[in-house]
């Protein structure tokens, strides 16, 4: 049976005014309709380019490799020439709910109508049956007084709003595949568990395949089925979620667990992972993480060592640098 997601060996790099930058360095993934894959790791750590990728959403500047393969319902989205050719998997077969509310929506055009003319773009519905079902989905992202917003301009609404807004636009044609890229940010803990439970609804209902792209390691616990963990660019550490948060090998995942509050000791401070991600024109060599890494080896500081996963358990893939490492 084939992936409804499958990334082979994705390198991207950007041309800049100070030269060309690694912003993904060979990153593979798999994804099944019904699953969801939670991607994690700080800012900067090449989550929102690898889902722009999927959608061909990066700017001009970017570069592919030429044996990167993107493929989606057995076609590679890399090779995609033409507008047409998007146009058929932007807001159809994948829809995205960005990180950022007020640059998803046009400015000078209502909210409804910008989910009208996605509706009949990719659906065979007519328009009032487009109208009814853009704001049933208002309703259930938790927008009260949904026909009113729905005659709304997305300055209109607050920022919480305006995000809802977005995920009801994005689930509204049902995609076989949502990227989702910090979707509940902007959320407080009421409506952000309200639009949790109604991903999770619809994505059994519909059998979609979901991206969820998040900081937060405890949405991450509630939504996902795999998780992989990603720094500087590249997948250090992936696997089921379970195995994950309780048997993490690479140093940087535990780092990341270790930073969250103890809820059994709420007086305990907080263990940041020391340092910052180094600047992409400043890539390590070797293993991407020696740089901040508690406890790297001889050849590890000298950057003797290149970086690849092995398996350590079924499923449980890890920088083989860094298994024994912190």
């Amino acid at each position: 049976m084939s992936h409804l997601l499958e990334i082979k060996n994705l390198d991207v790099k950007f041309d800049t005014d100070e030269g060309r930058i690694i912003a993904i360095d060979n990153v593979s993934l798999t994804l099944d309709q019904g699953k969801v894959l939670g991607i994690v790791g700080e800012s900067g750590s090449g989550k929102s380019v690898t889902a722009k990728s999927i959608m061909q959403l990066n700017p001009g500047n970017t570069i592919y490799n030429d044996d990167a393969e993107i493929i989606i319902d057995n076609e590679n989205v890399l090779k995609f020439t033409s507008k047409n050719d998007l146009k058929k998997i932007r807001g159809g077969k994948v829809s995205m709910i960005f990180q950022e509310p007020m640059a998803s929506f046009a400015p000078a055009i209502k909210i409804g109508n910008q989910m009208i003319e996605q509706l009949l773009l990719h659906k065979e519905t007519e328009k009032n049956q487009a109208k009814q079902i853009s704001i049933d989905m208002l309703n259930r992202v938790g927008i009260a007084d949904a026909e009113k917003r729905f005659n709304q301009y997305a300055f209109e609404l607050s920022g919480g709003m305006r995000q809802r807004a977005m995920i009801a636009m994005a689930l509204s044609t049902m995609p076989k595949l949502l990227l989702a890229d910090e979707p509940t940010t902007a959320l407080d803990v009421t409506i952000q568990a309200q639009v949790i439970n109604l991903m999770k609804d619809i994505i059994k209902e519909y059998n979609m395949g979901v991206i969820f792209i998040t900081h937060d390691l405890g949405v991450i616990a509630q939504v996902a089925d795999d998780v992989a963990v990603m720094y500087l660019g590249s997948v250090v550490e992936r696997g089921p979620v379970n195995e994950i948060l309780k048997n993490p090998k690479h140093p940087y995942t535990r780092g990341l667990l270790n930073a969250l509050p103890d809820i059994n000791n709420l007086d305990a401070p907080l263990k940041p992972i020391p340092g910052n991600i180094p600047s992409p024109l400043d890539r390590p060599t070797g293993c991407v993480f020696r740089t901040r890494c508690p406890e790297p080896t001889h050849d590890c500081k000298e950057g003797n060592i290149e970086m690849g996963l092995i398996e350590v358990s079924p499923g449980h893939w890890v920088d083989k640098c860094c298994v024994n490492c912190g």
